[in-house]
């Protein structure tokens, strides 16, 4: 199969030829047909598998074929996606496919002036990038108008409910033309997403070209068990035993970020720090001088979860596991890309058995376990399975009772000492999925 036997235009071509395109990744097979047909809809697949190619080739040739010219303050197709990095990248490559073609691209997103994005925004763009929040304000002040909008493209929507932006999306989806084209991609899709999908689509052909939420076969991952508390000389001594080059690495929060980017400048390690406190510019720049191998180790929160695009990235490490049992796998996604392998690596303490057990459910497999010598844990992480069980010790049996006691008192019931009767945490994330029937509810008679 050939881009061309998918019916795209000879402009399009072309772009694809220069970038080094030869065949349809299964993605791309797929969806270009079908959103050449306008039938909206929703694509599942592994991350690094072409999913920008496959709603923005398709959608550039329609804009180009079909509607009037873009007026000013207006955009005729409106890609969102969660955070700045993707948005930078998403154009990126749209203004590469559209390079032969007579159509405006831009992209606009928070943590810089709103006010240059106003002014490129009068002239209109055919196509427009954006993060729901800055969306939201460029509308608000009338510097965005979107009755001409033809094609809404929802990329990575599971992460935008993590992010919280439910809110956002619901007050989106009031601001659009009820007729358009809606296309939904991702490389998970939670039950909340396929109910967003439900209230946005209309009857959408759904795309899954790899076992939902499953890992790319191509990264090699296990973990390390270790105490929380030497998470960061476990990581130090990795990076010296292995020599480690280049290494993304994903921490919980972004103080934690801090703090090991701290440690790690004071040994005289090349190492930088990316998270939603820091400046676009600050973000943009720490991430260019990884790409330029300028900087070993890049120290992120899931903000870098998606979006990263980085060629040959030999190594991700989760210094945390995440909250979110999906981030576990667009993590470990920026490695072994576009059929190159990679390794991942997790340091896991016995706070994090539950998130464990939740990724290895999610991922179907249950991950190899190595403990580092010198750095054997004192607080054992109890054994986990891909059938989502936290797998128990077997206890005691109980002493009789007796008259003279031998054990402890606990709510009435006799447990041995040192036993613990406090259930295991169970965290799992709640996410508001927006609801847009908002009218009178009926009275009951």
């Amino acid at each position: 199969m050939t881009f061309a036997s998918l019916g795209l235009i000879e402009p399009l071509l072309r772009s694809l030829e220069t970038l080094g395109y030869q065949t349809p990744t299964p993605v791309q097979a797929q969806a270009i047909p079908a959103v050449l047909a306008g039938r909206d809809l929703m694509a599942a697949a592994q991350t690094g598998t072409g999913k920008t190619a496959g709603f923005a080739l398709p959608l550039l040739q329609l804009l180009t074929m079909e509607g009037p010219k873009v007026t000013a303050n207006s955009a005729r197709a409106l890609i969102l996606v969660p955070t700045r990095e993707l948005a930078e990248q998403v154009h990126e490559a749209v203004r590469q496919y559209a390079e032969n073609l007579p159509l405006r691209t831009y992209a606009v997103y928070g943590g810089v002036s709103i006010n240059p994005q106003m002014m490129k925004l009068r002239g209109g763009v055919d196509v427009l990038v954006a993060t729901p929040g800055r969306l939201i304000d460029l509308f608000r002040q009338n510097a965005l108008k979107l009755d001409q909008l033809q094609t809404l493209v929802l990329d990575e929507a599971d992460r935008m409910l993590d992010l919280g932006f439910s809110e956002e999306l619901a007050n989106i989806y009031r601001m659009l033309p009820k007729k358009r084209q809606t296309l939904l991609f991702s490389a998970t899709f939670s039950d909340d997403i396929r109910l967003l999908a439900g209230q946005m689509l209309n009857d959408p052909l759904s795309v899954e070209v790899s076992p939902r939420n499953v890992a790319a076969n191509t990264v090699k991952q296990w973990i390390v068990t270790v105490d929380k508390k030497r998470k960061a000389e476990l990581f130090v001594h990795l990076m010296r035993k292995n020599k480690w080059k280049q290494v993304l690495v994903f921490a919980k929060t972004r103080n934690g970020v801090d703090a090991l980017v701290e440690k790690l400048q004071g040994l005289g390690v090349n190492a930088d720090g990316i998270h939603g406190d820091k400046p676009q510019a600050t973000r943009q720049r720490a991430l260019d001088r990884f790409k330029l191998s300028e900087v070993q180790i890049l120290v992120a929160t899931d903000v870098a979860a998606r979006g990263l695009d980085i060629e040959d990235l030999p190594l991700v490490v989760n210094f945390d596991l995440p909250i979110v049992a999906e981030d576990y796998i667009h993590r470990i996604g920026r490695t072994g890309r576009a059929g190159a392998t990679g390794e991942a690596i997790s340091l896991v303490c016995a706070d994090e058995v539950n998130m464990l057990s939740a990724i290895e459910m999610l991922t179907r497999q249950t991950l190899k376990r190595q403990n580092e010598p010198d750095f054997e844990p004192e607080h054992r992480v109890p054994d986990t399975d891909a059938s989502g069980q936290v797998v128990k010790k077997p206890k005691k049996p109980k002493k009789p009772k007796t008259s003279g006691g031998g054990g402890k008192r606990n709510l009435g019931k006799w447990v041995e000492s040192g036993e613990s009767q406090t259930p295991e945490p169970s965290i799992k994330p709640v996410r508001k999925v927006p609801v847009f029937n908002t009218g009178p509810r009926k009275r009951k008679p």
